[in-house]
């Protein structure tokens, strides 16, 4: 059976106008063509769909149901185009991030995600939050479309980007004496008990803060070793020793904590946004990417503008 989408709406034109005429006019072409086509489909289906006089076109017992079923046809059609157009401009569908126990203390992905969440809200973001080494193997087996960690060693099968630099940041318990300083050298940090990451963790953070202390020459004094960069927090506001963190963990706000800036110039921790290299992204994926980069890069304006 040859039917044709034209047909149907050729059909369904001629059965809500009751006028061939009329038809022709709105499906902007001539009315004998038309009346082809109707005649054709009324072949092709073994039945008539219209009764004709010289005065009326009315549709018959059997018209009536076909234009039920031809509008609902219709309708899947054009909500299935619809769905795979929305789909292929990254509109809806699915996007599974990887990210850092840190990334929601940074402004401009906080915001990226509530950007993208009310501008995209038929995209189900599936979030994973996981240290940075564990994100690797579900990144290499295409498991997440996008992982946002901190700098590593990564396989060749994986690409990043630089997201932003963010500072490292000296942590101490309120009411040691070096928390009365405006700054403080890694020199004096290392003479402390130092709270820190437990190795076997995969935190990228435990080599980036250890290679900043070895650049200098410093083996810090860890008294404790921990699983999340929340539990050090916890235990530095307890006065069980001092750390390093990122910036962003500074937005936890906990009063038993001072948090002051590192003498250090390169005392910064990089965050990247990693994805499969040799898989073509996403859509859903480009556009949170794009949209992550436009709030980096506006979140840096405003860091920057003369006071």
């Amino acid at each position: 059976m040859n039917i044709e989408l034209r047909h149907l709406r050729y059909f369904v034109a001629v059965a809500e106008e009751l006028h061939f005429g009329r038809a022709a006019i709105r499906l902007n072409i001539s009315q004998p063509p038309l009346s082809q086509q109707i005649k054709f489909l009324e072949q092709t289906i073994g039945a008539r769909l219209f009764t004709r006089t010289n005065r009326r076109v009315s549709l018959t017992v059997a018209g009536q149901h076909f234009l039920i079923d031809a509008r609902q046809i219709l309708g899947l059609v054009g909500a299935a185009a619809a769905r795979a157009g929305r789909l292929h401009h990254g509109e809806s569908g699915e996007l599974r991030l990887g990210f850092t126990s840190s990334a929601p203390f940074i402004r401009p992905i906080s915001q990226a995600l509530s950007s993208f969440r009310r501008n995209f809200p038929d995209v189900h973001i599936q979030t994973r939050e996981m240290n940075t080494r564990a994100q690797i193997a579900p990144l290499h087996d295409e498991e997440l479309d996008l992982g946002i960690m901190r700098n590593t060693t990564l396989p060749d099968s994986l690409a990043w980007e630089l997201i932003l630099r963010e500072p490292l940041l000296a942590m101490l318990p309120s009411t040691h004496p070096l928390a009365r300083s405006n700054t403080v050298s890694l020199a004096a940090l290392v003479k402390e008990p130092f709270v820190f990451f437990d190795p076997r963790v995969g935190t990228g953070l435990y080599d980036d803060i250890l290679g900043l202390l070895h650049r200098y020459g410093y083996t810090p004094f860890i008294t404790q070793e921990v699983g999340e960069a929340m539990t050090i927090i916890g235990l530095v506001g307890a006065g069980l020793g001092v750390s390093i963190l990122p910036a962003s963990f500074g937005r936890v706000g906990l009063k038993d904590v001072v948090w002051l800036p590192i003498l250090e110039p390169d005392a910064v921790s990089e965050l990247w946004l990693v994805w499969p290299r040799y898989r073509e992204m996403p859509a859903v994926a480009k556009r949170f990417a794009a949209l992550l980069t436009a709030e980096t890069v506006r979140e840096c304006a405003v860091n920057h503008k003369p006071k």
